[in-house]
């Protein structure tokens, strides 16, 4: 009998990698497009979103918004065959917002929890994550700040302008994927409007690597993912300088990260249409520790064309079907037109598995 037990123990030992049960999870991020209520927020810039205000906000759309937003995130768990483990989102209100959405019966099974601070966005949103608890467990979470601490960009905002300021705060989860450790970041960085904030951008993805340097250093092996909305492409400075963002795997060193969308972006991809040219803003960055997994733990994987490491998600109902936007995203508004559409961004999301 002994010998049976030692025999056992040392089989369960030297057990390959590829033995071990596989386990995978999709990670993705939406921008909801101002995701609002019906009702005042004090303090924010809401107004348009009000019944009296400019967009004449009502119950009704209010509930047509809730209903297009779930079916998107019920289309690729059907896509999938598996509800996201994690998946960010941005330009929502509050989180009676989140509640309402998460409750919605097109995904009221995936039972997700929500993570959300109020922030000091003047007009109103913030960015949050919903999680599966059965999949991922939270250790900590915070609401990172945006500020003008920085030893290598120059900006253009004089003392007086820094100080009246304000845009969304980033967003860091930690916790347990499974039995592995993994930081996730969700974003929105300030806007393109008027041509400007590049500074204010690359500010923005210097403070996620700093970060995510710290984590890294107080939790050797930590798996880090960054996302959002970045207002950037994958090659522009945030991402790919102060973000440390690499377009291929064999490029990322230790303290880098990998891009998987500059990739998509080069091939034609897009998740919004700007000034009529397709970016991908909507992106996914993994640290080297998932990128450069040790075999039989999480890694990213590629899951379009057996090539790309990320998914812009679509659908044809999800698109414009006509007029000078046709085949863009389909937006909750066109050109103040209430079209009962979905985003103005399509989202994207990427897969990690030990197999």
């Amino acid at each position: 009998m002994k010998k049976t037990l030692t025999l056992l123990l040392t089989l369960l030992l030297v057990l390959p990698s590829w033995a071990a049960p596989k386990r995978s999870y999709i990670i993705g991020f939406y921008n909801l497009e101002n995701l609002f209520d019906t009702y005042h927020d004090e303090g924010k810039n809401d107004y348009e979103y009000l019944p009296d205000g400019g967009n004449a906000w009502t119950e009704v759309k209010y509930e047509k918004k809730l209903h297009n937003m779930a079916s998107v995130i019920r289309a690729m768990h059907d896509e999938n065959k598996a509800w996201h483990a994690i998946l960010g989102v941005s330009e929502i209100e509050n989180r009676h917002v989140l509640e309402d959405l998460v409750a919605q019966p097109e995904i009221m099974e995936a039972n997700y929890q929500i993570i959300h601070y109020d922030g000091p966005d003047r007009r109103g949103v913030d960015v949050a994550l919903f999680y599966k608890p059965e999949l991922f467990t939270v250790l900590e979470s915070r609401s990172i700040p945006f500020d003008f601490n920085s030893e290598r960009i120059e900006f253009a905002m004089n003392e007086e302008e820094q100080a009246y300021f304000r845009t969304r705060d980033i967003l860091m989860v930690r916790g347990m994927l499974g039995d592995e450790m993994f930081a996730f970041f969700v974003a929105h960085l300030p806007s393109r409007i008027g041509g400007k904030g590049q500074d204010l951008r690359s500010r923005g993805g210097e403070i996620m690597y700093e970060e995510s340097v710290k984590l890294m250093e107080q939790y050797p092996g930590i798996k880090i993912v960054a996302m959002g909305d970045m207002n950037d492409n994958p090659t522009d400075d945030s991402m790919a300088v102060y973000m440390h963002g690499r377009e291929k795997i064999e490029e990322v060193g230790p303290m880098d990260f990998f891009s998987p969308f500059v990739s998509m972006l080069k091939a034609g991809y897009g998740s919004l249409a700007y000034r009529g040219e397709w970016n991908i803003y909507d992106i996914l960055v993994v640290n080297a520790n998932l990128v450069k997994a040790p075999a039989g733990s999480l890694t990213i994987r590629p899951i379009v064309k057996r090539k790309f490491y990320g998914r812009v998600f679509s659908t044809p109902w999800m698109r414009q079907d006509e007029g000078i936007y046709k085949g863009q995203p389909k937006r909750t508004f066109s050109n103040g037109v209430f079209v009962n559409g979905y985003s103005d961004h399509f989202p994207t999301y990427i897969l990690v598995s030990n197999k």
